[in-house]
């Protein structure tokens, strides 16, 4: 793939290596490869901290700088869930936190969409990240947690008042009709407590989240999503 001898050292992790790399006249740490891979990126990517360190201490390299899909080491810190190189990261003022991969993924929405918990806390106290924002299929990172995980990931994002909890995506699809999908009930229940979602929204096609609930067989969303009085006040 064309890595240079810095960056097979960032991405394996050998901090002693790539010490006397850096120490080099003739070296460019900031040298992609044919994917547009990075030292920076591999060692982030792999969750190397120590190697992250001594790479963004050093004024050539650019810590934002995306591979040829468009991810940052920040987006790829996030999607492999090393909380650590996220933080180092985050605590820089020269990268943008919420730059969008070629899909229109940002680190949050990865995050939320691999139910990483921390992570997603992590990125929402960060300044310069906007929490509501959408992929290309309009799936905001509410609606990926919706989508994959439990409760306590979609609590975060919900516990925001610059969130819309009932935000479509492409489709017409809300929040609450993707935990349908999922027959996640602890999610049901917290998106149906909120005034500001619509229990019938239906899709462009016309499915509500009780059509999917439905169709998929989920006896327990069905019960909540008929009885939207109950689920909002059970907060079991």
């Amino acid at each position: 793939m064309g890595d240079t001898p810095l960056a097979r050292a960032a991405g394996n992790g050998r901090e002693g290596v790539v010490k006397l790399l850096l120490g080099r006249g003739d070296i460019d740490p900031n040298k992609p490869n044919v994917e547009g891979r990075t030292p920076l990126l591999w060692a982030a990517c792999n969750g190397h901290e120590k190697v992250v360190e001594l790479l963004l201490g050093r004024d050539d390299v650019d810590p934002d700088m995306p591979d040829e899909h468009g991810r940052t080491p920040l987006l790829w810190a996030a999607c492999n869930g090393h909380e650590g190189v996220v933080e180092i990261l985050l605590g820089r003022d020269d990268i943008d936190p919420d730059m969008p991969d070629e899909h229109g993924r940002t680190p949050l929405s990865q995050a939320a969409r691999d139910g990483d918990e921390e992570i997603v806390k992590l990125l929402l106290e960060r300044d310069g990240i906007n929490p509501d924002s959408q992929d290309e299929d309009g799936q905001t990172p509410l609606s990926l947690a919706a989508s994959n995980w439990g409760k306590e990931v979609v609590e975060i994002p919900l516990g925001r008042n610059d969130v819309d909890p009932d935000k479509p995506d492409n489709d017409g699809k809300t929040p609450l009709s993707w935990a349908a999908c999922s027959g996640d009930e602890e999610v049901v229940k917290l998106l149906l407590g909120r005034d500001d979602v619509n229990p019938d929204t239906p899709d462009d096609n016309g499915q509500t989240p009780l059509w999917w609930a439905t169709e998929r067989g989920y006896a327990g969303v069905v019960a909540l999503l008929q009885s939207p009085r109950f689920a909002a006040n059970d907060t079991a």
